[in-house]
């Protein structure tokens, strides 16, 4: 059994994804449920996941939405 790094399972993980979604039917189901496709790097990832909690938390915060 080969054992990998964590840096290359990720780099696993992103290609197998990537190739997932640039499949016609999965982009089409998940527009059709509002998720934007959008793929990338695991940089462009790291990137992003700030950003998104960002604009989340003020939405939650905004909403004045509680956990339960």
């Amino acid at each position: 059994m080969k054992f990998l790094k964590w840096v290359d399972t990720i780099a696993m993980l992103n290609k197998v994804a990537n190739e997932a979604l640039r499949q016609a039917e999965l982009r089409e189901r998940l527009l059709a449920l509002g998720i934007v496709v959008t793929g990338g790097t695991p940089e462009e990832a790291r990137a992003r996941i700030p950003l998104e909690m960002s604009k989340w938390a003020s939405v939650v915060k905004t909403a004045n939405i509680k956990l339960e």
